[in-house]
């Protein structure tokens, strides 16, 4: 349906999408439209960037009929008058493959390097960083005022490299802080929402790796499945204590992290040992819960924030489709709403 991309805000309260028809952002709870931007205004957008729920949007060009550049960043400022709304302009010697904002940094990803800007008042270049080929553009950066913490694919394979902007200088040369998280590519990597902890799946997606961001000691081995999946989205719910991922086989996954017993265990694990082969199959931890999804739509997913407990999980796929599934400790999920997010008209003006 002309979907070329979404995206949560960092509170994961808003969803924005990028579309050959502009741009269209809904609020999560209630389901509604927030506000648009048209082909008229901005073309055909490959990628697009909500900071937190303020009037400042990020958006790369890019899909059938773009009007913006695709090896370029403009900030649309939509409480600025006039029909000129584009305030920012950061150009790159390549196509730009994603895009990270906090209040006082812009994150920009190119094929083989991260950049990083001092934003919104005085854009500064700050730091770019060499990375090995990241063609999905992968990134994450802590929304938390207290950790600007930013995490990137490494040189080596399965690596990732994780930077703290609040303490690194511009200009200053230290030893990176290295993971090494998966033998394979990295395919999808998510930082909590303090920073503590971080998430990563590879190409082949069948293990999730939580390491903690500070010691970047690995935690918690997860396992999707056994069979090789494409990981679309990890996310961490707001306390932390479960993540969710989910791939193109069509399935969401709800994970415990801070009370590991709610996970299941493999019938195996409590036969004792079975050898060297099994041995890690055997002892990895399932997911507490699954749903499922369209099978043939990247999606992305966040928690629900209804409530004490992240007890609700809301997907959003390219196919137009808005699911929330609501999840007992027990393992219980079932879906509670599902709309046609594209079909829905505005609440009010952007």
């Amino acid at each position: 349906r002309g979907v070329n991309s979404i995206r949560f805000n960092q509170d994961q309260s808003c969803f924005c999408v990028a579309m050959d028809t502009g741009v269209r952002i809904f609020n999560v709870e209630p389901l509604m439209e927030k506000g648009h931007l048209d082909a008229e205004q901005v073309g055909s957008v490959a990628l697009v960037e909500m900071l937190n729920r303020s009037n400042l949007v990020a958006l790369v060009g890019g899909g059938s009929s773009p009007k913006l550049p695709e090896a370029s960043v403009l900030i649309w400022d939509d409480a600025r008058e006039g029909k000129d709304k584009l305030v920012l302009e950061f150009t790159f010697p390549k196509p730009v493959l994603g895009v990270r904002m906090r209040p006082d940094k812009l994150v920009v990803v190119l094929q083989t390097r991260v950049y990083v800007f001092s934003f919104p008042h005085n854009p500064t270049k700050l730091f770019e960083f060499e990375t090995r080929d990241n063609p999905k553009g992968l990134c994450d950066l802590c929304p938390s005022p207290d950790k600007a913490l930013l995490v990137f694919p490494g040189h080596k394979c399965g690596s990732l490299q994780l930077v703290d902007l609040g303490v690194a200088r511009p200009g200053t040369s230290r030893a990176p802080a290295l993971i090494g998280a998966h033998q394979s590519e990295v395919a999808c990597v998510a930082l909590s929402p303090s920073g503590a902890l971080v998430a990563s799946a590879s190409r082949r997606g069948t293990l999730i790796r939580v390491f903690c961001s500070q010691s970047r000691a690995r935690l918690l081995e997860l396992r999707r499945g056994s069979d090789p999946a494409c990981v679309h989205c990890l996310a961490f719910s707001p306390d932390s204590s479960f993540l969710c991922a989910v791939s193109d086989k069509g399935t969401g996954h709800v994970f415990a992290l801070r009370d590991t017993r709610l996970n299941r265990r493999s019938a195996l694990a409590r036969v004792g040992k079975v050898g060297p082969v099994l041995g890690p199959y055997v002892e990895s931890q399932w997911s507490l819960a699954t749903f499922l999804l369209p099978a043939e739509a990247a999606a992305v997913c966040a928690f629900g924030r209804g409530g004490r407990s992240p007890s609700s999980v809301v997907a959003v796929c390219a196919d137009g489709t808005f699911h929330k599934h609501v999840f007992s400790p027990d393992g219980n999920c079932n879906r509670e709403a599902f709309d046609v997010f594209l079909d829905i008209c505005d609440d009010d003006d952007f």
